[in-house]
């Protein structure tokens, strides 16, 4: 019986052991306390909302500060704006101290102030670009500048040693890059009169141009915008003209052989109405030699302008007055 009663003993305190293991809230890792062994045998309460007591806080009152009056109200009207606004940013109303209106309403109501105004911030401005800063800045420019060239004095003579003009155009715009597409294009300009030619090189280049010769003010314009860089399109009207020019002076097998119905324009000095001209003024003997001279000239230009430019009303009006000198005829006896 002893022994019975010692394994039934040694059996609860197993059993009271491995409960209190199982829901006690300490670690395996942790030993067990012999001398509290009992004491945690109940069962705990599973709160499965838990809620935790925030501690309320006190509520701060804060003091409002007051509120400056807008800048442009205490500006004086002998200030450096350059400091105010000293480069490109966007418009601020407390700063500027002008009256601006932008925007649309309805009812004929006035235009919304600058206050608020999302009208006036969309768009670039340029307050920072006025005369005084312009004045500034070009005189921080000056010592970076060379003095102009004594010669060139006169537009004549800037045409004269530099007749080859560039134009390009940069442009301001509020875009995420600075880089506009048609900042690019180069506009090259020179009169022909500049370029040195012979009869068969003008004619030559001017197929070579085309369009690009205006006969009204003898001006060649090459525009070039292929290239990706204003540099690049630069260098490539250069290569243009210079090819142009010098291919101008190259001439074919082939244009030996073209006959007077190939040529392109009516040139006097070749064609058979030379002869007869002459044929016509050594008839009778009635001028001299210069006089034969200068009605021979004027009639050869009067019929290139008739045949080349077409019939109108002046080359007729020329051609007439040729042909009377040319005959020896007076206005008196014609009419």
């Amino acid at each position: 019986m002893a022994l019975l009663a010692r394994f039934f003993e040694k059996n609860l305190r197993n059993s009271s052991f491995s409960a209190r293991r199982l829901y006690s809230s300490k670690t395996q890792e942790e030993p067990a306390d012999t001398n509290h062994e009992f004491e945690d045998e109940e069962f705990r309460v599973l709160n499965l909302r838990s809620t935790k007591q925030t501690a309320k806080q006190k509520r701060r009152v804060f003091k409002k500060e007051p509120v400056m009056p807008p800048r442009h109200l205490k500006m004086a009207t002998d200030q450096d704006w350059t400091a105010v606004w000293p480069g490109p940013r966007s418009f601020q109303p407390a700063s500027v101290p002008l009256p601006l209106r932008q925007g649309y309403t309805e009812k004929g109501a006035p235009p919304p102030s600058k206050f608020a105004n999302a009208e006036l911030m969309k768009i670039p401005n340029f307050l920072h670009l006025t005369p005084v800063a312009i004045r500034q800045q070009c005189e921080a420019l000056k010592q970076f500048c060379t003095p102009w060239p004594k010669g060139l004095d006169t537009e004549e003579k800037c045409a004269k040693y530099f007749p080859i003009e560039i134009a390009s155009t940069d442009y301001c715009h509020a875009l995420p890059t600075i880089r506009n597409p048609e900042a690019r294009r180069i506009t090259l300009k020179i009169k022909l009169s500049d370029l040195k030619f012979d009869a068969h090189a003008k004619d030559k280049f001017l197929r070579l141009v085309g369009d690009r010769y205006n006969p009204c003010t003898d001006m060649l314009t090459i525009v070039a915008d292929r290239c990706p860089l204003r540099k690049q399109n630069y260098d490539y009207a250069m290569y243009l003209l210079t090819a142009c020019y010098h291919e101008s002076f190259v001439t074919e097998p082939w244009e030996a052989n073209k006959s007077e119905a190939d040529m392109e324009h009516y040139i006097f000095e070749r064609n058979k109405s030379k002869q007869s001209a002459e044929a016509i003024i050594n008839w009778g003997e009635l001028m001299d030699t210069t006089q034969k001279l200068q009605a021979n000239r004027g009639f050869a230009q009067s019929v290139e302008n008739l045949i080349n430019e077409g019939e109108n009303e002046y080359n007729l009006g020329r051609y007439k007055e040729e042909v009377l000198k040319l005959l020896n005829i007076s206005t008196t006896q014609s009419a």
